[in-house]
């Protein structure tokens, strides 16, 4: 990684700004070699109807940080990042917190790339558990 990982979540922040990512609250907190790691309040702005996390904001959150990650890894300067398929198990409903994903790589190709992401709650327990592809479209 040529940046620093202050400087890379800084980025993240500042991308954030005025998008789905910063209406959910979604804020990136560490990232590593091959990880990034978001992290997503759990109040009832993000709740389905009956209390608990709604799966739609867990997918939301699941596709911001591997496509975040994308941008990060493959140098995003250089390529739009698309998700272009995600897949969820919904393990465990949680109703209040925080909840945490963290993207590492199943794949890194030049065009595709597959993530393994894992929602967890604060201690560790596994909530969801997300496949997302992205491809990688370079800028003209």
């Amino acid at each position: 990684m040529k940046y620093s990982h202050e400087e890379i979540l800084a980025a993240c922040a500042k991308m954030c700004k005025n998008t789905l990512m910063e209406t959910l609250d979604i804020e990136f907190i560490e990232v590593g070699e091959d990880f990034l790691t978001a992290k997503m309040p759990v109040t009832p702005r993000v709740h389905q109807p009956d209390g608990v996390l709604h799966g739609g904001a867990m997918v939301a959150l699941a596709e911001s940080v591997g496509s975040a990650a994308s941008f990060i890894f493959l140098d995003g300067k250089h390529f739009y990042i698309r998700g272009i398929e995600i897949s969820a198990n919904h393990i465990k409903s949680i109703a209040s917190g925080e909840v945490f994903a963290k993207a590492q790589f199943l794949h890194k190709g030049r065009t595709t790339q597959v993530w393994d992401i894992k929602i967890t709650d604060a201690e560790g327990s596994l909530i969801s558990a997300v496949k997302l592809t992205t491809i990688a479209l370079p800028k003209k």
